[in-house]
């Protein structure tokens, strides 16, 4: 078993606003978003814009029916816990791809689709405000975890997959910074980026999680560091 690391009532509230704010700089992007644009390819095949987008839209939603359930007894994950290597088996990850696919193929497109993933994102930020950050969820895997914990694996959803779409539809980034300090601390914790790498935490973000190659002479440097890989889709 893993051993859990609770984030404390500061850290939980930090994941709270980073998920606000991430979310609602995808808002503002999905405003815009017409069929042409959500019928392009990602990075992440076989998904295009649009299921991608319904990928995030219902893990964003996850925790509103998590709280609705009876809570587990203790939490016996945390967020880096819950991606680990197991979560995408071929079975796991065949069933994520095409859940995607079914739900993008009812999924509105412009301000219609900004309003339905402004309201989901919504309704967790005010469920989550209305529980102790001690509170345990159980997720769709059977994890145990504190409701502050799983809210870090949502801004990691929101955030990493914002990467992927602002790839596809060949716009700049638009990680905002409460959301990247988050991501930043679930890979290296209070440590610093290893030295010998000039990143800032965008880079620190897209090296980690493959969004952007790794050179010879940076991976040679995260081995010798130590640095724990964590497994994304």
């Amino acid at each position: 078993m893993c051993g859990v690391n609770e984030w404390e009532d500061g850290a939980s509230s930090a994941a709270r606003e980073a998920f606000r704010a991430e979310c609602g700089r995808l808002t503002e992007i999905l405003a815009g978003l017409d069929g042409n644009l959500l019928d392009r390819p990602t990075g992440c095949p076989p998904w295009a814009v649009r299921d991608l987008v319904a990928h995030v839209l219902t893990g964003a939603g996850r925790l509103t029916g998590m709280l609705a359930a009876e809570p587990p007894p203790r939490a016996e994950v945390d967020a880096a816990a819950y991606f680990g290597a197991a979560k995408f088996t071929p079975g796991v990850d065949h069933e994520r791809v095409a859940a995607a696919r079914r739900e993008a193929a009812t999924l509105p497109a412009g301000p219609a689709l900004a309003a339905e993933f402004d309201q989901t994102w919504r309704a967790v930020y005010d469920a989550v405000g209305a529980v102790p950050p001690g509170r345990v969820v159980r997720t769709r895997h059977g994890d145990a975890m504190a409701v502050g914990e799983f809210l870090v694996t949502r801004v990691v959803e929101v955030a990493v997959h914002g990467l992927d779409l602002a790839a596809a539809l060949h716009r700049p980034v638009w990680l905002t910074g409460a959301a990247a300090e988050v991501v930043a601390r679930l890979l290296v914790g209070d440590a610093v980026v290893p030295a010998g790498l000039d990143w800032d935490r965008r880079t620190l973000i897209a090296k980690a999680t493959g969004r952007a190659p790794l050179t010879d002479v940076e991976r040679s440097t995260l081995e010798r560091s130590g640095f724990r890989w964590l497994s994304f889709g």
